[in-house]
């Protein structure tokens, strides 16, 4: 039994609405296709791995100030409706499809119907949230991070354990990676996904990584030198073993970089908030609110998936 689940939600529900066909619509024409994906697959979550507590971790700020002053290439890519090198995390909103735009308050209404904790913390995207949670839970037990994001592969964890059932081959497929298979995988230490990001960087966060480092070099010295700060301390110390002079030469060369890759790819696992510290989330075995549930499920031609995790939710 999982004793905590957290859902990287956007991930959620921006695979449902890529995943289910567009043509699944509400009466009145709405596409729904996310939704009830969405509540599908937590259905299906329920069902499987039976969590005690779960939480909907939601992006109120997918694009944070602080990742953007030390970065301002974070993200900039998906920028809408504002010149990106601004580096105004809020004046500029990112470019979500008009037909998931239209569900998300959809999406909001029936998990707080259902009575699901949704949480968003100002100022932070839900990985934060999720590194929060995911650490201050696992001193109460096991937590299992759902995901289709390979950031929070950082977060995996032997104490608890905190496992990443990540998404890329669907719900029905989960990948499920402690330290071990996160070892195995990249050929690094089990928790030192984040370090290994830095260094080779990622294309669809805007993070360029140490020019000529690709994944086999920052592998090797991720392994070699314990984590970023040991391989920079290395380096500081004239350290020659284990650290060629090409490579040796890469990095000097991505100091500043590197300086600030730090803050952008480490998630926030601190948060200290009151809508964190009001946060209930046991997991409801009915409905908290079910004359608002009937009312969405019948406007947005949602009764089967209700059904399913009302269903999953009363059995787990």
């Amino acid at each position: 039994m999982s004793g905590l689940m957290l859902l990287d939600t956007p991930s959620l529900y921006y695979r449902a609405f890529y995943g289910v066909p567009d043509k699944v619509t509400a009466p009145d024409g709405t596409p729904v296709n996310a939704v009830r994906g969405l509540i599908d697959m937590i259905a299906r979550l329920v069902a499987d791995r039976s969590p005690e507590r779960l939480v909907c971790c939601m992006d109120a700020d997918w694009r944070p100030a602080f990742r953007v002053a030390a970065l301002p290439s974070y993200k900039a890519h998906r920028v809408a409706g504002a010149d990106a090198a601004d580096g105004a995390a809020g004046g500029a909103g990112e470019e979500t499809p008009d037909a998931l735009e239209v569900q998300l308050p959809v999406i909001d209404a029936v998990l707080d119907a259902v009575g699901l904790a949704r949480l968003g913390v100002p100022g932070y995207e839900a990985d934060d949230v999720i590194g929060t949670l995911a650490t201050a839970g696992r001193e109460r037990g096991p937590v299992d991070v759902v995901t289709g994001d390979r950031d929070l592969f950082q977060l995996v964890d032997e104490r608890g354990p905190v496992l990443v059932l990540y998404t890329a081959r669907g719900i029905r497929n989960l990948e499920v990676l402690g330290e071990k298979e996160v070892a195995a995988k990249y050929g690094i230490p089990g928790r030192g996904y984040a370090d290994y990001a830095t260094l080779r960087g990622d294309p669809s966060d805007g993070l360029p990584g140490v020019p000529g480092v690709g994944d086999k070099t920052a592998a090797t010295l991720i392994t070699r030198f314990g984590s970023l700060a040991g391989l920079l301390e290395a380096l500081d110390s004239d350290v020659r073993e284990g650290l060629p002079a090409a490579a040796r030469r890469k990095l000097e060369g991505a100091r500043d970089y590197l300086a600030a890759a730090e803050t952008v790819v480490r998630v926030v696992t601190d948060i200290d908030s009151p809508e964190l510290r009001a946060l209930d989330d046991d997991l409801p075995r009915a409905p908290r609110d079910p004359e608002a549930l009937a009312e969405l499920a019948e406007r947005w031609g949602l009764n089967s998936p209700v059904e399913r995790l009302l269903k999953a939710l009363a059995g787990s």
